[in-house]
This record gives structure tokens, sequence and C-alpha cells, in this order.
């Protein structure tokens, strides 16, 4: 005889969610917030062994009645961290610092991503692995320095991969 074994319909359900959440990260843990800035979402493209550079991206909203910049950061993989613009001038692709650092105006939402705004690592110690979470951190002129982990997606992720944005 088979003897039956009855779970409360609660129980069930908390520990299925309590098994998902192990199996995929917090849901919502890769967000930060330091003032009224709140930063989505940072991660970086891994890169290939011997690179000495790597980019990093987020998106940085200021919620906030004042303006505020992104002035710099750090990585602990990389030498130091500045924030770079990339643009087109006809076929030629340019790349350099954002002088003073990138003004994050009230209300307003910076997308740091491939292509455009970023985070650029410089004279990496070693290469940014894919699946991997790095510390860093991303300076502010207001609102000081918030600890931040950026995961690592594909070497050419256009944008996080489905489900990174599970990351703990």
């Amino acid at each position: 005889m088979t003897k039956r074994i009855r779970f409360p319909l609660r129980e069930t359900v908390a520990a299925v969610a309590l098994t998902f959440t192990a199996l995929t990260g917090l849901a919502l843990a890769h967000e930060y917030s330091v003032g009224p800035l709140k930063i989505d979402h940072p991660w970086a493209r891994a890169t290939p062994r011997g690179a000495k550079v790597g980019g990093g991206y987020a998106v940085i909203t200021n919620t906030g009645s004042v303006p505020d910049r992104l002035v710099g950061g750090s990585l602990t993989a990389a030498g130091h961290v500045e924030i770079h613009r990339m643009t087109m001038e006809g076929d030629v692709m340019k790349m350099g610092p954002v002088e003073g650092g990138l003004e994050i105006k009230p209300g307003q939402t910076v997308k740091l991503e491939p292509g455009g705004l970023h985070i650029m690592f410089m004279d990496l110690a070693a290469p940014l692995k894919q699946g991997e979470m790095v510390k860093g951190t991303l300076s502010f002129e207001r609102a000081g320095t918030v600890p931040v982990e950026f995961a690592i997606d594909a070497i050419a992720a256009k944008a996080p991969e489905a489900g990174h944005a599970h990351h703990h």
C-alpha cells in the first residue's frame, strides 16, 4: 500500500518559488540605488584572452530634482575606468572619453550601451568571462560611489541575453 503525503497548497507554492529563485537567481536583485539614481542591470561583454580593454553598460535613471554626473568608477579586473562615447562620422567610428563626466538630468534615463555611451574598462588584468559577475563601482558627482556587480555576457552581445536580468 502506498502512503500519500499531503502538502498544504501555500507550502507547496512557497517551495516551488524558492526552488525557482535558487535556480534563476534573485529576479530583481541586479538593480542598485544611490540617492535619486537608479542603476539597472550593469553588464559587460566577455573579452578575448589578452584584451586590455572592455566595455560596460547599464541603464541609469535620475528620479531626483537636480542633475548628477557619472564621473567614473572601478572594476576589480581593471586598472582604471573611464566614461566613453562612440560616434560615427561618415564611415569612421570614433571613440573617446566624455570630458567632465556624463550628465544625467532630473527625470532622465541614460542608456549606456554598445555603439554609444559606455563605461570603458582599461588595463584589464584578466579576461572578462561569460557567466561571471565582476565587482565594481560607479561614481557620481553628487550621489557618491555605489558598489555594483557587472554580469558578463557574450563577447558580441548587443544587449543582455534573455534570462540575464535574473542575475544575483
